[in-house]
């Protein structure tokens, strides 16, 4: 995925949207926050919308591709 980039020397290594340094969890915690792309759009005018829902679609992936151990409580 083009629009999403890792590089231990920016953010931590976390990812990010390429060329940027805007980190992934960003758009998350907004879209948590109740924001629509939109919104996110109009925050950060830089980002595309394209770069946007791709960042949603990296952790779609990351999560769909994840092991995830459940703890019982």
């Amino acid at each position: 995925m083009k629009s999403i980039e890792i590089n231990p020397q920016i953010c931590n290594g976390k990812p990010i949207i390429a060329n940027t340094r805007i980190p992934v969890t960003i758009i998350l915690d907004h879209l948590a926050a109740g924001k629509s792309i939109e919104d996110i759009n109009n925050m950060y005018p830089e980002l595309t919308k394209k770069q946007i829902t791709d960042a949603l679609n990296y952790c779609h992936l990351m999560i769909e591709h994840s092991e995830i151990e459940l703890v019982l409580a």
